[in-house]
């Protein structure tokens, strides 16, 4: 089959369309012909060498996909050929073709084209863990997405309010903020000149968020403490800030007994992988299809402009989802 390759480690020019062998499914897993996959911070990280996949995963890039069923293995009893489906994967995505277990398949929403569908697995379960899993969101309370523009960061929006949150704030460049209210956050704040936790406090009579998702780390830390609630939790997902912070004050750590959480999906278990995904699809599915849950897809690339497509991430250009459009 044909997938994205590495001629080196190195920046978007190394990445072309290569041949490698197809691969093979167990009895539980199905093939899938995948039509599309979707650009994720990590695969720009892994391009670079400095995010290798977990063990036994592939070592092409690609974290999701949307594609149809071509074989399934002799214990599958979920999926049958022809199937529509969309997954999360380790690995292996930007490919023809993609072994993956048949848990962690999910079906695609009605009516949904291999692009739209390509852009839900990775940041939706993301999302979701962040939001329920891990933080436990409560009906009424106040949550501060960073980077709400992204592809996390336009699903947390619309997570959060379906669930019941009673604000959201977000942090996003001034260009992106009417994306962000479209989506249904309550306020939007221009990280480039304003200090978030200064409005956070002012709008909440100061006392803070109860939800945080944060990508920035060492950069957001110290803000982030003084935005925090009593009993807050920060959900830490990523280290694009940096990971080293000289001097912070912790004290809002005791006084707001916050809770910090760090987390990653793509080393998770299959057995976690699975829970997870079977709750973001009883959460969620229903509200795909209506129309109240959806994906925001910024732009198609052909894969054979998969250098253009990583360096359109890497300008930050994107509000949503990039997507990668696999050919024949």
């Amino acid at each position: 089959m044909k997938a994205i390759l590495l001629h080196d480690f190195g920046g978007p020019s190394e990445l072309y369309v290569g041949n490698v062998d197809q691969p093979e499914i167990s009895t539980q897993e199905i093939l899938v012909r995948i039509k599309c996959s979707a650009l994720n911070r990590a695969d720009t990280l892994q391009r670079k060498g400095k995010y290798p996949p977990p063990s036994g995963a592939s070592e092409i890039l690609g974290l999701e996909m949307a594609g149809e069923v071509v074989s399934v293995g002799e214990s599958v009893t979920k999926w049958e050929i022809g199937d529509r489906v969309m997954g999360l994967l380790s690995g292996g995505g930007y490919a023809q073709f993609i072994n993956i277990h048949e848990d962690l398949a999910m079906p695609i929403p009605t009516g949904f084209s291999f692009e739209e569908a390509a852009a839900i697995p990775e940041v939706f379960l993301t999302a979701y863990q962040a939001l329920v899993d891990l933080s436990n969101l409560q009906i009424g309370e106040q949550v501060l997405i960073h980077a709400g523009a992204s592809g996390v960061g336009t699903a947390a929006i619309q997570l959060a309010k379906s669930l019941g949150a009673a604000q959201v704030f977000v942090t996003a460049s001034k260009a992106k903020h009417e994306l962000c209210k479209s989506l249904g956050a309550d306020h939007c704040i221009d990280y480039r000149n304003e200090d978030f936790a200064k409005v956070i406090n002012d709008k909440t009579n100061g006392k803070g968020v109860n939800v945080i998702l944060d990508f920035l780390m060492a950069a957001y830390f110290q803000q982030n403490l003084n935005a925090i609630a009593l009993d807050g939790r920060l959900v830490m997902l990523a280290t694009m800030g940096g990971i080293q912070v000289s001097e912070v004050n912790l004290v809002n750590i005791l006084r707001r007994r916050a809770r910090i959480i760090g987390t990653t999906l793509r080393s998770r278990s299959h057995t976690y992988k699975s829970k997870l995904t079977k709750g973001m699809l009883e959460l969620t599915f229903d509200k795909f299809e209506t129309g109240d849950l959806k994906p925001v897809v910024d732009r198609v690339f052909d894969w054979n402009d998969v250098g253009k497509a990583h360096q359109f991430m890497e300008d930050n250009k994107n509000k949503g989802k990039i997507i990668l459009k696999i050919g024949d």
